[in-house]
């Protein structure tokens, strides 16, 4: 029973990823089709038209196997191995970089969500 509900809710979660695909390819949009189908779930959520337990369940077995969904396009790269040829301590030095910057700027950003959160 478990399993039924858990591919019911990533049904439903994959409506909302090809709404937002068939909204993306219609208005010929620049943004992915993905995304705006994020965005459709989350106002969703946010106006209580989708509850959170429709879709709790499936979201989080999606979570839990997330590495899963790496490897395709890491097996793609390797259709691209000659574009990285030469270029292996520049790419770790950007993957630092960027590492660095994310962890700073969603540290900071939870930090002020936090300290205003304690304000009200």
């Amino acid at each position: 029973m478990k399993a039924v509900r858990i591919a019911s809710q990533i049904a439903l979660l994959f409506v909302f990823y090809y709404i937002g695909a068939w909204i993306q390819e219609t208005l010929h949009l620049f943004i992915p089709g993905s995304v705006i189908g994020l965005a459709l779930m989350f106002l969703c959520l946010l106006l209580g038209v989708v509850r959170v337990s429709w879709i709790q369940d499936g979201a989080g077995f999606m979570v839990t196997h997330l590495a899963l969904f790496f490897i395709p396009a890491t097996v793609g790269i390797l259709n691209y191995y000659h574009l990285f040829i030469g270029k292996g301590i520049l790419l770790i030095v950007i993957t630092i970089i960027s590492t660095l910057l994310v962890m700073g700027s969603a540290g900071f950003i939870s930090e002020k969500l936090a300290t205003k959160g304690g304000k009200d």
